[in-house]
């Protein structure tokens, strides 16, 4: 397993998709001075007569309220405690591995007071496999994530519970397991852990990445949906996408070219096609995937900013001394990416469901039988298959209404305005879920349509891909039991199968990246 040396302000896009994949990450040790020197500054301020928000008072509305030195401690472990309010089911471990990284991160900048140890404490977990149990509900975006963090942070002080090799056990038996000890914490520290937006940013990172890979894959059977209906490819010429500008527009037309270059069954009707012009979800998807593109190019700059962020409060700063109030964990920019994440997740089933019911339809599909099937009528193929897109499709339109605009007071109106990028992110997985199975089930259907169309076929590219689907899903002949087709293309999909298969066929990797 590999390790990423972090150097927080640099973490690069790329490092957090490794850590999303499983890789570990540590903290430069050049940052080890600037963490010391924070920590030592607010250990005189909590011994100091000055009041010194969350490290000698108490927190939110209950700041007025002070706190001794020797109860300082206590303090920080019934802050913890209290706040583990989160319900429902379990985070996804990738995801609560990501959001320990971005933990890790972001105290790793020396601005948030907290000693080495609880970095060390937070990398070793996540080196010896503990995964803290984290309830997916509970948080509104600010004052940060805090009862998501809260129930990671109860974990590291033997509190909580963690799943070790896939159990679930107390946090202080999944520390014994893993050869390590509760820590203690000091002044502020329990505040610094839990203040923050590293849930919901882990979630919408995973929503992003999710995402990215699903619109690589709508490309490879946007494709196939072309020949399989016999469509253009006028369409996706370069000089046409040029004339627009769009960056991501430019570089969908590029990959449908490449991925429809040296189909026979796009020379086969080149002279003498009676159609002028095909629906706008064959001819636009160079517009439409372009623009998904372009949405998750900016999440990802705004996404990778506040995985390098501090974003707990107060905030310490080592060259003057001070410890300042500030609002960094307010997750609006969270909120607006993951906002933006889920209309492209919405617009790229919208347009692939729109395909699956052309090729299906017999009054569209240019001379296929009706459902796709040989036997229309004793069999009634892909009917209802196109019927479940439909019904994906919709729950996606409906979960893509924006959340950063749902704000509710908190906290006795202390936290009047909150972001709600907690669950604008959380969202994002299960609306991903559906696009991968929206994109299988056209897999399917385009994989037919374009083995109906034999004696001609598609591209190098294109073919390698169904054979790809083939070797898992053979081809639809008499009805049968779809729901396993139905999940094996959906994995094939959602396992990046589609695009590498492609890549390896053209001998190079033509599908756009977000950095």
């Amino acid at each position: 397993m590999s390790t990423i040396v972090a150097e927080p302000g640099h973490v690069s896009l790329d490092d957090l998709v490794r850590v999303y994949a499983g890789a570990l990450l540590t903290l430069d040790p050049a940052y080890w001075p600037r963490v010391e020197a924070a920590a030592g500054i607010v250990a005189k301020a909590a011994q100091g007569a000055e009041p010194v928000y969350g490290i000698n008072t108490g927190f939110g509305k209950l700041a007025s309220k002070r706190i001794p030195p020797d109860q300082t401690a206590q303090l920080q472990r019934n802050l913890i405690l209290s706040h583990c309010c989160g319900v429902g089911p379990a985070t996804p471990e990738p995801v609560v591995r990501l959001m320990m990284a971005l933990k890790i991160i972001s105290l790793g900048r020396g601005a948030s007071g907290v000693r080495c140890e609880f970095i060390e404490q937070l990398q070793a977990m996540l080196a010896r496999g503990v995964s803290p149990f984290v309830p997916q509900q509970g948080s509104v975006g600010a004052s940060g994530d805090l009862a998501p963090l809260a129930h990671m942070t109860a974990v590291m002080i033997g509190e909580g519970q963690a799943f070790v090799d896939g159990r679930l056990v107390p946090g202080r038996e999944a520390l014994a397991r893993a050869g390590l000890t509760p820590v203690t914490l000091g002044p502020k520290e329990g505040l610094a852990l839990i203040n923050g937006t590293q849930f919901s940013t882990a979630y919408a990172l995973a929503g992003l990445f999710r995402a990215h890979d699903l619109l690589n894959a709508a490309l490879v059977t946007g494709a196939l949906s072309v020949d399989a209906a016999m469509a253009s490819t006028a369409p996706f010429r370069p000089e046409i996408q040029a004339l627009r500008g769009h960056p991501g527009q430019i570089a969908a037309g590029r990959v449908l070219t490449e991925l429809l270059d040296g189909s026979a069954i796009r020379l086969s009707h080149l002279e003498g096609d009676e159609r002028v012009q095909d629906p706008y979800c064959l001819r636009c998807q160079p517009q439409v995937a372009g623009a998904a593109l372009d949405l998750l190019t900016q999440a990802a700059r705004t996404l990778v900013t506040e995985a390098n962020a501090v974003t707990d409060n107060p905030l310490v700063l080592a060259e003057t001394g001070e410890i300042i109030s500030g609002g960094n964990f307010h997750a609006e920019p969270v909120a607006f990416a993951a906002d933006q994440i889920a209309l492209a997740l919405s617009e790229l089933g919208a347009i692939s469901e729109r395909r699956i019911a052309t090729l299906v339809d017999p009054a569209l599909n240019f001379g296929l039988p009706p459902f796709l099937t040989p036997e229309p009528g004793l069999n009634s193929g892909f009917m209802i298959a196109e019927v479940t897109a439909a019904a994906l499709f919709a729950e996606n339109k409906q979960r893509a209404l924006p959340c950063s605009i749902d704000s509710t007071p908190t906290s006795a109106n202390q936290e009047d305005h909150v972001s709600m990028a907690a669950h604008a992110a959380r969202r994002l997985y299960d609306m991903a879920d559906n696009l991968a199975a929206i994109i299988g089930i056209e897999l399917l259907v385009a994989a037919q349509g374009i083995e109906l169309r034999a004696p001609h076929g598609t591209s190098a590219a294109l073919s390698a891909v169904i054979a790809a689907l083939r070797a898992h899903v053979p081809a639809l002949g008499h009805d049968r039991y779809m729901a396993d087709d139905l999940a094996k293309a959906a994995a094939l999909v959602g396992g990046g199968v589609l695009a590498t298969v492609a890549t390896h066929a053209l001998g190079r990797d033509p599908f756009p990246k977000l950095g």
